[in-house]
């Protein structure tokens, strides 16, 4: 098992970590809903119209683009609802509960790509160009599977699979048969997790170690013309447990965790479950308001009680909306509790290991300085500046020669915290592959 050390990134200590460790039962949810932005690539065409029933399984819809690929429903019910945003763009497809899970079985007698197709769980892999929905019709050069999320407060991937080693090994055996090259998986320093069939490489350093993104790069890079796909651990679980039983399992374990919680912790839930399903009477009674996450604090998405888990993330964080709205001195505050990466504040000093960070942007857009910054958080050999530069002049011949057919919008998400110049560079790195996609195939 090859050791591979990075040394770029910095792990975001939060506060607010899971104190219990025990996983708990959720309760289930009035309703459920699927989000087609989650499936990147992916243009919904529906199969199912609003009052129309549904079973755990079923398709929802296909992609305009290739109907082949699928997207199931996680319950049983009725569908409630097709909520759509701007000239009519499907935002959510929310089911109505109907408590009694009937699921629908696959065909293990047809080809492994038929059955993820019609699963949904192709949908749950992505693409190295690109970071979108694989496309059946492309033959990969290896695939790579990540056992551990390096995201502030992320909970323990390795701990989701234990006690199911024969479900991981199938996985394996169902992804080999879809490509003519390698499967890697990679490990974080210190786990034992051993899966036969792979090439394993353990990772040491901060984050964004567990990007899948940042170990390709470091592992095996994508060249212009190469193509890889990437799951993580978990989903791999799935494909294997897929392939034994000849059912989707849509179960997933979560974390509630943030400083806003009143006490972290594990919880079993559905995938697509309401956000008030997982939070009632979890949160903690003061007046700093709620800011609340599907997914971690730096790629996930902001949402309230009535939203709901979104279908890429198992993790739920609640941070304080303002903690402190006027502080005395302002940004030049010799608070020893003020947080900075870059040793601003004394709290470095103090030896206080967990920072308390509200969602305040603290700062308006500004120019691109040629400083470093993107650099340091990014261990992947790529000019990151240079790159997001040729991105917003979108300069193909430069965004190729930088590296655009390595990065996914997540790999800039800890450079985008960090930026002086207050960019959002992870929606300009997805306009540019979005771009690059429309150009190139």
């Amino acid at each position: 098992m090859a050791l591979i050390k990075l040394k770029k990134g910095v792990d975001l200590h939060l506060k607010g970590g899971i104190s219990d460790e025990s996983v708990r039962e959720a309760p289930a949810s009035a309703t459920y809903a699927v989000i087609p932005d989650d499936y990147e690539g992916v243009t919904p065409r529906l199969d199912k119209k609003e009052g129309e029933r549904v079973l755990a399984g079923e398709i929802l819809y296909h992609d305009k683009g290739d109907q082949r690929i699928k997207i199931t429903s996680p319950v049983s019910g009725v569908v409630k609802e097709v909520r759509r945003g701007e000239r009519r763009k499907i935002e959510a497809i929310v089911i109505e509960n109907d408590g009694k899970f009937q699921r629908v079985s696959q065909n293990l007698n047809a080809a492994p790509v038929d059955v993820l197709l019609q699963s949904g769980l192709w949908a749950m892999m992505r693409q190295r160009p690109y970071d979108i929905v694989p496309s059946p019709d492309v033959t990969p050069r290896d695939i790579f599977v990540t056992a551990f999320d390096s995201a502030p407060l992320a909970p323990s991937l390795t701990r989701m699979v234990e006690g199911h080693a024969d479900y991981l090994s199938k996985g394996v055996e169902v992804l080999k048969s879809l490509t003519e090259g390698d499967v890697y998986l990679t490990v974080r320093q210190g786990d034992d997790l051993k899966v036969p069939g792979t090439v394993a490489n353990t990772l040491q350093g901060p984050h964004p170690a567990g990007n899948v993104g940042v170990q390709i790069a470091n592992i095996k890079p994508v060249n212009k013309g190469e193509t890889v796909w990437c799951l993580d651990v978990v989903t791999l679980c799935r494909i294997g447990q897929l392939f034994c039983t000849g059912q989707m399992d849509y179960s997933t374990i979560v974390t509630v965790v943030g400083e806003q919680v009143k006490q972290p912790h594990y919880v079993k839930a559905t995938m697509g479950c309401s956000v008030d399903s997982l939070l009632d009477g979890e949160l903690a009674d003061n007046d700093f308001g709620n800011y609340i996450i599907s997914g971690n604090v730096l790629t996930g998405h902001r949402t309230d009680l009535k939203g709901w888990l979104r279908a890429p993330f198992r993790q739920l964080t609640v941070i304080p909306e303002i903690k402190k709205k006027d502080e005395f001195m302002g940004w030049a505050s010799l608070n020893p509790n003020r947080f900075s990466i870059y040793h601003t504040f004394t709290s470095w000093l103090t030896g206080n290991k967990h920072a308390s960070l509200d969602a305040r942007i603290k700062g308006g857009e500004r120019g691109i300085v040629r400083t470093g910054e993107y650099d340091a958080m990014l261990p992947m050999d790529i000019y990151a500046e240079f790159l997001i530069k040729s991105i917003i002049a979108f300069d193909i011949d430069k965004m190729e020669q930088l590296g655009i057919y390595e990065v996914a919008p997540e790999d800039f998400a800890l450079a985008e915290y960090a930026d002086t110049s207050k960019l959002e560079l992870q929606r300009i790195v997805r306009q540019g592959l979005n771009k690059m996609l429309k150009e190139m195939v």
